[in-house]
This record gives structure tokens, sequence and C-alpha cells, in this order.
């Protein structure tokens, strides 16, 4: 019997992410240092950000649904009836093991050398504060301490969190999306594992800054918030450019923090986000999707002409089926808005590349539309690999045929860790969709090569060596890896919705060859060029690695009811 309520758990949310999850626009070479930059403080010891009189005050308050909750159909594959044999118990604990390891090493190199900072340089051993000062690493990961056991080093962590101070900051400018789903997500995922009281308080003290940036004319937040001026009073105005991502993925947090505070006005604020995004979402130049970039302060979703699942707009969509989740089903316009995007996405944004094992696997690429015809920029990127794992959980609680597209995704997703030498997935790159017949030509990959590389004088074959593009890459423009975690999220998610044990072993492939190359002495480091053998590492560490990357290699080698989908919204 399907449960009827779920739980909330982040997860990092990024995605995610944390989940990220998109570009973070923070420069790699942004110096380090031991202490971190001297905190900016608003106005006096005594600010309080609950203090700060509303400009534009909200006349009617939009209310959480109060109706039983409907029934959501089960997400994970019923794994009662499998019996583990002893040599498969063995093999995957010792897979666990190892990732709970890898975690540990990461900590203790973020406890040594940059504790209440927000990340540690893994190979210099200093500390950036680049997402506030509040300690970023420590926030984000409090969930993954408490679900891979580490509960002395959780009270630890929690114990420290009252030297955080929202009423000063390490920057002049608070991107308010990344605060949320670092911090605020941070925050309400670790109180709905282990229901510490410090854990809620703290994010009711955040909602109540963050909640300031949205006192604006119209009601839509400013993004990129200068938070110094609103605390000091000043009349502010919704962002006049902004990420589509950036405004439209702040729902589960602050919807969740309304339902464990009581308080509406968060879920309030979320939700007239959402009503401008339903509105517009068919009036934009690709109907069913939103452009990258809009306009929150006079509604323009038809001025940028670029549209995707990935890079700046990922989880904007990722959000939706799971609001659908966490308002208990009682909020249908979720559920359509999804369908209506992904159905778009499915007829111009997905692609099967050409690829020398004749694989039928997908690709989730840009479309640019120009005089109303839409052109397919047929690019890869890691970041959009979250989309088979989102698709996969909507498919099931929303009764759709889309499984099959889903792990094709997945399964795009590892084609790409698998091609490069270093077996990690590059950054951003681009393939051919095939047209029609999809065997694979050699011919047409050369022919391709030298069409996207015009003017460049060279042959084909003295392209793809020096540039070392794998069968089937027309080019890698990012040739990084910044320890993402969307390929591994959707993985897990695949295996936990179907109970494919093949996907362990793929998963296992991935940790091995990101554990060996990122490894330092200190913690984990992001690659420079994983189209090397044994790549350069840059000295950068951002929290969804603890937070996100390694808590789902964790959890897909962890028995099924932990962190079940059909008790917690990842």
């Amino acid at each position: 019997m399907p449960s009827a309520t779920r739980r909330w758990l982040s997860l990092g949310l990024v995605a995610v992410v944390i989940v990220l999850g998109l570009y973070h626009y923070i420069s790699l070479d942004q110096p380090l240092a031991v202490n971190g930059p001297t905190p900016v403080a608003p106005m006096n010891s005594q600010f309080q950000w609950q203090d700060v009189s509303q400009q534009y005050p909200v006349s009617s308050m939009m209310a959480l649904p109060t109706a039983r909750p409907l029934i959501i159909p089960t997400v994970q594959f019923d794994f009662s009836w499998r019996q583990e044999s002893k040599e498969e118990k063995d093999k995957r604990e010792a897979r666990l093991k190892a990732v709970k390891e890898s975690f540990a090493h990461a900590w203790e190199g973020y406890k040594a050398h940059a504790w209440m900072k927000d990340e540690v340089g893994p190979l210099s051993g200093g500390s950036r504060d680049t997402f506030g000062g509040w300690a970023a690493t420590l926030v984000d990961s409090l969930d993954t301490l408490w679900i891979m056991g580490f509960k002395k080093e959780f009270m630890n962590a929690v114990s420290s969190l009252d030297s955080i101070d929202f009423s000063r900051s390490s920057g002049e400018e608070i991107n308010v999306f990344e605060t949320t789903i670092r911090y605020l997500g941070g925050f309400l995922s670790a109180y709905d594992l282990s229901g510490h009281p410090s854990l809620l308080t703290k994010a009711i003290q955040l909602g109540e800054m963050l909640y300031v940036a949205f006192d604006t004319p119209n009601r839509m937040p400013n993004t990129r918030w200068r938070w110094k001026d609103a605390a000091a009073g000043k009349p502010q105005e919704a962002a006049a450019y902004t990420i589509v991502a950036e405004i439209g993925s702040l729902s589960l947090e602050f919807t969740r923090l309304s339902q464990l505070s009581g308080d509406p006005k968060y879920f309030d604020a979320v939700q007239r986000i959402t009503e401008q995004f339903l509105q517009y979402q068919n009036q934009t130049r690709l109907p069913g999707m939103w452009p990258v970039i809009v306009t929150p302060d006079n509604a323009d979703f038809v001025s940028d002409n670029t549209f995707s699942l990935g890079a700046m707009s990922d989880s904007l969509y990722e959000y939706l089926p799971k609001q659908y989740m966490l308002l208990g089903g009682l909020h249908n316009e979720y559920r359509e808005m999804y369908e209506a995007g992904i159905a778009t996405a499915k007829q111009h944004n997905f692609f099967r590349p050409l690829n020398k094992d004749n694989l039928d696997i997908l690709v989730s690429g840009l479309v640019k539309v120009y005089d109303e015809k839409a052109e397919l920029v047929p690019e890869g990127q890691h970041l959009v690999c979250f989309a088979g794992g989102m698709m996969g959980i909507a498919s099931q609680i929303f009764d759709l045929d889309d499984m099959s597209t889903a792990r094709k995704l997945v399964d795009g997703c590892v084609w790409a860790y698998e091609s490069t030498l270093a077996k990690i997935m590059p950054e951003t790159f681009r393939l051919i969709p095939c047209k029609g017949d999809c065997s694979w030509d050699e011919a047409e990959w050369h022919k391709e090569v030298l069409n996207y590389q015009i003017g460049s004088g060279e042959s084909a074959n003295d392209i793809i060596l020096e540039r070392r593009l794998p069968p089937g890459f027309t080019d890698i423009m990012d040739r990084s890896y910044i320890l993402r975690p969307e390929a591994i999220e959707s993985i897990f998610i695949l295996y936990r919705i179907t109970g494919d044990t093949t996907l362990q072993d793929k998963a296992w492939n991935m940790f091995q060859a990101i554990e060996k190359h990122t490894r330092t002495d200190i913690a984990h480091a992001s690659l420079i060029d994983v189209t090397l053998p044994a790549p350069a590492k840059s000295d950068r560490m951002e929290s969804f690695w603890t937070a996100e990357t390694l808590k789902y290699f964790f959890l897909i080698f962890s028995e099924p009811n932990v962190i079940s989908l059909d008790e917690y919204v990842l």
C-alpha cells in the first residue's frame, strides 16, 4: 500500500543540486585564505531579520493545503522478494565501506583545514567563503553525516551552528538560490532526519532573512541580493534578468519550512512564483518550456530564445514532481507544468547520439528558437544527467510511459563516463544526433568534426588526436569534472525504481575512477581535463561533493530501506 504522505529530505537538492544545481558563477581562481574575509555586519549586533518592515506586504496570504493528501503511487522496486546471497552482500558492503571511508577522508580534511568556512582547498589546505561565509560544507553535509552513521560528528557539527550569524556575511551580495539549496535545505533535511530542534531554529532564522529578498513591488525575489541595502530599509525591486533555475527552484525548501514552522509566508512566497511560471509556460518561444533567462520584474518570458533542461534551467523542472509529492498531490498544477515541460523536451531536446557501440541511448541538448523554428544544439552536459532520475520518479508517481526514456538518458550519461581516458564524464561536450539510421559511421564522425572545426586547416584525424576526442564527440568545450552528483543521482534513483543490480556495478566503476583521480592528502579535488589518463587537479571542493555525490554513492550500496523513495522526497 503506497504511503499517503511523505517526509521531506533535501539531500542537497541541487542538486543539487544541489542540488545543485546549475553552473555556479564563482571564480575558480578566487584566492584562498586561512581565516577567510572579514564578515560584513549590516546594522548592529542586535539586528534581527524578522524586525525588518515589509515595504510591500502581502495583503492576502496563500495557505498550505489542508485536505487529506492523495494516495501517490509507490516509487521503489519491491525488494522484499529478492534474497541477497552472502557473496552479493559482502560485495555490496565492501563497496559501501569504501564510499564511507571516502566521505570520512573529505570530512576530516574540511575539519582540519577549513572548519566553519564554506569550502576547503583540497590541494593547498586553505579555505574559501564562496556562499556567504556560513560554513556551506558543514551545513550542506549534515544529512550525509546522519545517513552514514557519523552521529558523533553530526552532533559536533550541530553544536557549532550557534556561531553562524545571518546578520553577517562574507560578501556584499547573496545568491538567494545557492543560499536556499545549500543552507536552508541543509538545515531542513538534517532536522527531518534527526529531529534536533536547533536545526529548525536555524532554518527559521535563515528563512526570515531570505524572505526579505521577496519584498518587492510584485513579490518576485531579487535573486542576486544586496542584503545590506535591504537590512537598511532601502527599497528593492525584483531582478531585471535572472537565471530561470535561480528563481524557479526555491519551492521545496520554502514549502517545507512553512510545513514545519507553521508560518504560511514562505509557501506564499514561492507559490506566487509558481503562478507566474504557470501563466506564461505556453507563451514562450518554445511553448511548454521556459527560457534560461527571464525577467521577473515585468514577467518577460519571451526575450530569450534558449531552452534546456541543463545548466541554468535544471532544478526548475526537477522540483515540479517533487513539489507535487511534498504537497501530497493537492496542487495539481505541478503535475501539469511537469508534463507540459517534459513533452516539449522529448520532442525538441532529447536526441540519440551516434556512438561506436550503436547503443540506444539519449542525451538532452540545448534548443535555440529562431523565427519560431526550434534548432537543436547537440550539446551534452554533466549537469543534465539529473533528468533520467527525474523522469523515472515522475513516470512512477504520474503513471507515465516514460521509464524507457529515463533509462536511455541514464545510459547516455554512463556512456559519457566510459568514453574518456579518465573514465569520468566532462562538463560539456558536443555530439552528433542520429538522423534515421544510427549505425556507427566513422566517415560521418570525421565529417562532423571538420564541420564543427571549420577553418582549422587540420584533418579530422589530427583534430581528434590533438583534442583527444572520443568516438562520436565533435568537441569538448569544458573538460573539467567538478565533483558533480547528477549522474550518480540518477543511477541511484533508477536502481531503486527498477532493482537492476547492473546499475550498482556501473556506479562502482564510476566511484573507483572518481576516487582514484580526485583524492588528495587533504580531501578530494576537482579535475581540469578528464580526457587525460591522469588529469591534473584544481584547488576546489564544492559542498555538493560531501552533500550529494558521496551520499548517492553511499545510498546505492545501502539496504533499499535506507532513505526509501517511498518515504522521502529527495
